[in-house]
C-alpha cells in the first residue's frame, strides 16, 4: 500500500512538474534556473548527511551517494544553462 501511495505521489509530482515548466515564459526561466540551483545545493548538502549519517548500512550509503553524484550533476548543468543564458543577452564587443 505504501509503495502505491509513493508511486501516485512521484507520478502527480512528475506531472506537475512538467505542467508548470511548460508554463512559463522564456523571460523567466534564467530566474528559475537559479532558485532550482539553490534547490539543488540544499539536496547536495542533504545527501552528504545522509551519506556520512549511514553506519554500516551500504544500501543507503550507495543511495546517498547516487543522490549526490545526480544532484551535483543537476546544479553544474543548471550553471552551465544559465551561464550561456545570460551570454545571449551581453552585446558582442562585451567578454
Amino acid at each position: 500500500m505504501t509503495l502505491i501511495l509513493l508511486l501516485f505521489i512521484f507520478t502527480l509530482s512528475a506531472f506537475l512538474g512538467f505542467e508548470l515548466i511548460s508554463k512559463v515564459p522564456s523571460q523567466l526561466h534564467t530566474p528559475l534556473m537559479s532558485g532550482s540551483n539553490a534547490i539543488s545545493g540544499i539536496t547536495i548538502v542533504g545527501a552528504i548527511i545522509a551519506t556520512a549519517g549511514t553506519e554500516g548500512s551500504t544500501t543507503a550509503t550507495i543511495i546517498g551517494f547516487v543522490a549526490l553524484v545526480l544532484a551535483t550533476i543537476n546544479v553544474v548543468g543548471g550553471y552551465m544553462v544559465t551561464d550561456r543564458m545570460l551570454a545571449m543577452f551581453k552585446k558582442k564587443g562585451d567578454k
